[in-house]
């Protein structure tokens, strides 16, 4: 049996309690329907704002998820220099900024490199890369050539 907009009618009942519906919800992927009763609900991908983890930026000292923000860590092996950490893995400290230039500007002014990273005090790559804008961080690296040709080709 069809209803007037053409969908077929569902012969689930109710659930019971909240609970059994927030499960349901959550187990259905994004875009499939469920049925309660006679109404139909398609399940949305909803991303929460406070699932994601927070950080707080270095210039700023403003909250905002950790997507939003650079991850800057020292560069180790006895530089002072700071660099930002592009796919947020590096091991050691990091401090958190916004890729702005106010916030970077505001960073330098307060000195907060030098709180959040101790010892360190170069912060030309950070500049650089806050300069210039729109490098993304997922854009892949072009392939490096071979020079040496592949074993078993030598002749």
């Amino acid at each position: 049996m069809t209803a007037p907009d053409g969908r077929y009618s569902c012969a689930l009942s109710v659930p019971a309690n909240l609970r059994s519906l927030r499960m349901r919800l959550t187990q259905a992927g994004s875009g499939q329907q469920i049925c309660m009763g006679r109404k139909i609900l398609t399940v949305a991908l909803v991303q929460h704002l406070e699932n994601q983890p927070q950080r707080t930026c270095i210039g700023c000292r403003k909250k905002g998820a950790r997507s939003e923000l650079l991850r800057l860590v020292a560069e180790g092996s006895g530089s002072t220099a700071v660099i930002v950490d592009e796919r947020r893995r590096m091991a050691g400290r990091g401090a958190w900024l916004h890729s702005s230039e106010t916030c970077l500007a505001l960073a330098i002014k307060r000195r907060a490199f030098g709180r959040a990273l101790p010892g360190t005090t170069g912060t030309a790559a950070v500049e650089r890369r806050i300069t210039a804008g729109t490098h993304a961080v997922d854009t892949p690296v072009a392939a490096a050539t071979t020079v040496q040709p592949e074993s078993g080709s030598e002749n």
